[in-house]
């Protein structure tokens, strides 16, 4: 048997490898931090709650508006959905799951020329869009969670990545699970996070194929919806993707499914006799755990590659590269 030598692990070696561990933490975490505007600009996350707590409340759906911005924005939260095509740029605004429908960009605009103004050249618009996200869902009753900040923003986008990385409304259960997990989630994530459509409304554009098509709807459910969703014609009349509750966050999305009620094809894939079944069963039971399930969903969504340091820049208009 081999001794152990106390006096061999002296201080100095205790110090560097607790230094070399906290530089490997710090490069994990990617440098973001809750704390990151403490003393830059202490009042950045009150500003942003307000103007979002106004906005909401004048129209209940720019909740689900802000969140959907942060989401599309979020598959690399980097603000690139921000910025506005010019000669050089093309943007992701007219990507397929955002052109005519991402909205709220004038909430961003609102925050960022206060902020602008209390601290120049500071906070980031992907932060800025993180934590609105979150206020927007505090604001409809859903769940708080703790932001870390430090994000920086692109200064480039991509509509191809927008194109291909973001789940559209027509994918069956297995490309939904496969999509998420390509970004790190689990199946269990991907439901929690689906449950966001507790809020917001849809377009009939994206629902149409469903309700004239599919047999695992329920059949006055679909009635109803057909007389604002003509087989052709009103691409943009819009239905709640909640019929029970469609301003509150709360379960009611996961009973929708059970009763044959999901909006989108996406939604009832969710509870069509597949894996998901059970998570969805589990959220109707216990709303605590699909309220703690989604916060930490969308605390990993945040930290997806996040631009930090010295990586990209801090724009100080969220439209245009500076």
């Amino acid at each position: 048997m081999g001794s152990y030598h106390a006096g061999s692990c002296t201080a100095t070696n205790i110090k560097i490898s607790f230094s070399l561990f906290l530089l490997l933490v710090g490069v994990a975490s990617a440098q973001l931090s809750p704390t990151f505007y403490s003393t830059s600009c202490p009042n950045a996350l009150s500003t942003i709650k307000s103007a979002v707590d106004s906005a909401v409340s004048s129209e209940a759906r720019m909740g689900a508006s802000l969140l959907r911005l942060h989401f599309h924005d979020c598959f690399g939260c980097d603000a690139s959905v921000l910025l506005d095509d010019t000669a050089t740029l093309t943007g992701e605004k007219t990507a397929g799951p955002n052109a005519n429908s991402l909205r709220g960009f004038e909430v961003i605009d609102n925050i960022k020329t206060q902020l602008e103004s209390l601290c120049p050249k500071v906070v980031s618009c992907a932060d800025i869009l993180t934590v609105a996200a979150r206020d927007s869902i505090v604001a409809l009753r859903g769940p708080t969670y703790t932001v870390p900040l430090g994000r920086r923003d692109a200064t480039t986008a991509s509509l191809s990545a927008a194109n291909s990385n973001i789940p559209g409304p027509q994918l069956n259960l297995a490309a939904l699970i496969s999509a998420f997990s390509n970004k790190g989630f689990t199946a269990k994530e991907m439901v929690a996070l689906s449950g966001s459509h507790t809020i917001g409304q849809a377009r009939c554009t994206t629902f149409r194929n469903r309700l004239y098509n599919e047999a695992n709807i329920n059949a006055s459910f679909a009635t109803s919806l057909k007389s604002q969703c003509p087989s052709s014609g009103g691409d943009n009349t819009l239905s709640p993707l909640d019929v029970t509750s469609p301003t509150s966050f709360d379960n009611a999305y996961f009973r929708n499914l059970v009763s044959q009620k999901g909006l989108l094809h996406s939604d009832q894939q969710l509870y069509s006799g597949g894996s998901t079944n059970t998570i969805v069963d589990a959220y109707i039971s216990n709303t605590g755990t699909f309220r703690a399930d989604f916060a930490n969903a969308m605390k990993k969504m945040g930290n997806l590659s996040p631009l930090t340091g010295t990586n990209g820049q801090i724009r100080t208009n969220c439209r245009k590269v500076n």
